[in-house]
């Protein structure tokens, strides 16, 4: 079983820049695709971003493309997901994941184990 641990969220003003990690317990972890979803207030979960084995395709939701860019440590058993030009609608709770299945996998059913989530919170 994969165990996942998110660090990195906080509160920054619009604009602003922060950047996550996700620190996995396995050395399998370059086994699976892995995922940032959110949670925004109110909302569902929702997916951000995706990445595949080998760190070599990467998939985006489009109100975060060319403000995020997901990235992985292979050799660190890391995710990173950073955040660039931070919206207040960006405010959410955010989780990393670890699917078994697929290359680019986005919906949250394909997912099979999770992070217990870390606040960004952006100020207006």
């Amino acid at each position: 079983q994969v165990q996942l641990v998110e660090s990195g969220g906080g509160l920054v003003q619009a604009g602003g820049s922060l950047r996550l990690s996700c620190a996995a317990s396995e050395r399998t972890f370059r086994d699976y695709a892995v995922g940032w979803f959110r949670q925004r207030p109110g909302k569902e979960r929702e997916f951000v971003a995706t990445i595949n084995q080998s760190g070599g395709s990467t998939y985006y939701t489009d109100s975060v493309k060319g403000r995020f860019t997901i990235a992985r440590d292979n050799a660190k058993n890391t995710l990173y997901l950073q955040m660039t030009s931070l919206k207040p609608e960006d405010t959410a709770v955010y989780y990393c994941a670890a699917s078994r299945r697929g290359r680019l996998p986005a919906r949250y059913y394909e997912y099979d184990y999770w992070g217990q989530g870390t606040q960004v919170t952006v100020s207006s």
